[in-house]
């Protein structure tokens, strides 16, 4: 099947101050987010953004639009119009311009480790919220921290979405349910970053990341 690597972005620009260190390295100059899609391939690889931070609409749309591209959104719905993050406003002008929306939770918890009640509530509450918003369907949602098991899983398919999307690392085959995505960071220059983009889906997943997929979602 073909393969499709995607990039996971949060934050550009310089991270305020309310952002945790743990956090930091996600945040990346704009520079980098411009030189990246730049170098893009053009089929094969395409772009996400999770938490929905206010750079989201600040940077990465008028660099999206200006080069005619479309990337998918995954803001948390708890921290919608809250300092730092998008507004309700902004989501709705992310997919007025064509930018897909999907789900990320509402208050950016580990899914593995929430009641039923919760879960739901993290699930189904929250893409109520978008659908709303971005007046169309949310089928696709992105797990925080790139944590699921078996258990998540099985909620994520009850509740309907249609795609997954993970932090696993390399890339997946095309309209895989479960999509594996690589976070783009400060951990490595901006050169290597540069060097991925060139290969672009070409470069299999690596054992480690196989490993890693298979372990997830047995345990």
């Amino acid at each position: 099947m073909t393969p499709e690597l995607v990039f996971t972005f949060h934050g550009l620009g310089e991270p305020p101050g309310s952002v945790p260190d743990s956090e930091r390295d996600v945040w990346i100059p704009v520079e980098w987010f411009e030189a990246i899609i730049d170098a893009l391939p053009r089929a094969g690889v395409s772009l996400t953004f999770d938490d929905g931070n206010v750079s989201d609409i600040e940077s990465a749309l008028p660099a999206l639009t200006k080069r005619e591209m479309i990337a998918r959104f995954f803001p948390l719905t708890g921290r919608i119009d809250s300092a730092g993050y998008l507004s309700a406003d902004d989501i709705v002008k992310l997919s007025a311009a064509g930018m897909k929306i999907g789900s990320h939770g509402l208050h950016h918890r580990d899914w593995r480790g929430l009641t039923e009640t919760e879960l739901h509530e993290e699930l189904v509450a929250s893409r109520g919220m978008l659908a709303d918003l971005a007046n169309t369907d949310i089928t696709e949602a992105a797990c925080p921290f790139g944590s699921y098991d078996r258990r998540v899983l099985r909620a994520l398919r009850a509740s309907g979405y249609e795609r997954v999307f993970t932090s696993d690392g390399g890339p997946h085959a095309i309209g895989s349910w479960l999509c594996s995505r690589t976070t783009v960071s400060k951990r490595r220059p901006l050169h290597d970053w540069l060097e991925l983009v060139k290969h672009g889906a070409g470069k299999p997943p690596g054992p480690v990341q196989l490993g890693k997929r298979l372990f997830k979602r047995v345990r």
